[in-house]
């Protein structure tokens, strides 16, 4: 039996851990928040079924279908029910082809994804993690509220240190956090291939959930949503996902679910709830002919949560896997090996794979 610790309790670092416990190790997960499932986070609410990360995955994905199995929740696979959007564009909506939208945000996916829409789970994404930590059913310990402070690696163990004080020592580790906190963590032991970690661009996002009785939205939300060229017309909106539309099971009868996508400035950030749902329905009013308030909202800010993937940030990421190999320490998860929760599955496998010391 080997120890094992998994930094970062997101769905890759999950995945990791079930794999890694199913084969007989011991683990330990460290998780920072006081919560796991990192960008995976579903709330439901007097039939709403609200989305505060990612609202699906790829749909041509084996990876996803494959953890759901194993963890007994593939029975609540939802399918995407429209496949057409619209684009926003000088004050009027027009039509787009499957795929086109994802094109025009610049989706970090497999071109050959664009148009086959998306998968989800009867009560949000956040059913994935929620359903795979109970399922940890072996020599499994986890420490929220919990930061890694430093990670070195000795000749026989791995040293990690924590923020409230402790020294641990594992027989290998999966770093499932984001690039910066890895940064943090390795950068004592690998110095500057880790430091360069800190170079990858970031985005931020805020997202705000608005439910409407049906008869006030005009418009006949016959799509997935739409996209905004130039958010600037629409008061900074890049999209919106009509979400009781796009999937099964996320509003009640008479009523409509509708989430808009923001790329928030700092200062944004610190707006307030009320700030962004008056500022959202103004645009929706615009946008879709929404008449008054919301009955509810929902909103979700994720600063620096966005990686951005370039051929700088691969390079940064190869020459660090580099200095890891030979040390047991693997990185996993879509900060390191691609956005979207497909690939964030797949580099967790990869992961536990290497972690396994056959």
């Amino acid at each position: 039996m080997q120890r094992i610790a998994v930094v970062g309790g997101g769905i890759a670092g999950l995945t990791v851990a079930l794999r890694r416990v199913r084969s007989g190790d011991s683990v330990v997960l460290f998780e920072a928040n006081n919560r796991i499932g990192g960008q995976l986070r579903s709330e439901s609410s007097d039939g709403f079924v609200v989305e505060h990360g990612a609202e699906g995955f790829v749909a041509r994905s084996e990876a996803v279908p494959a953890l759901a199995n194993a963890i007994g929740i593939a029975h609540d696979f939802v399918d995407q029910l429209v496949f057409n959007s619209y684009r926003y564009d000088a004050g009027a909506l027009v039509a787009l082809a499957p795929g086109e939208a994802g094109r025009m945000l610049g989706f970090q996916v497999e071109s050959e994804e664009l148009g086959r829409g998306i998968r989800s789970f009867r009560h949000g994404m956040g059913e994935l993690p929620e359903s795979l930590l109970p399922s940890l059913d072996g020599p499994f310990e986890l420490c929220l509220g919990t930061t890694v402070t430093r990670i070195a690696p000795g000749t026989h163990f791995i040293t990690l240190d924590t923020s409230d004080g402790s020294v641990r020592e594992f027989d290998a580790v999966a770093v499932a956090a984001t690039a910066n906190s890895a940064a943090a963590m390795l950068e004592q032991s690998f110095g500057a291939k880790a430091s360069a970690l800190r170079a990858a661009p970031l985005h931020s996002s805020v997202t705000v959930s608005l439910a409407f009785r049906r008869e006030r939205v005009n418009h006949p939300l016959d799509g997935t949503g739409m996209i905004v060229p130039n958010p600037a017309e629409l008061d900074g909106v890049r999209a919106v996902t009509f979400a009781s539309s796009k999937l099964p099971e996320r509003a009640p009868q008479n009523h409509v679910l509708l989430r808009a996508f923001f790329r928030p400035s700092a200062a944004e950030l610190t707006h307030t709830d009320g700030a962004w749902k008056h500022r959202t329905e103004r645009a929706l009013a615009r946008a879709l002919a929404v008449l008054g308030a919301a009955e509810a909202a929902w909103i979700s800010r994720w600063p620096d949560a966005l990686p951005v993937f370039d051929d700088a940030q691969r390079l940064r990421i190869v020459e660090l896997e580099q200095a890891l190999a030979g040390h047991r320490i693997a990185l996993a998860g879509s900060a390191f090996h691609g956005s979207g929760i497909d690939a964030a599955i797949r580099s967790a496998e990869k992961a536990a794979l290497v972690l396994a010391g056959d």
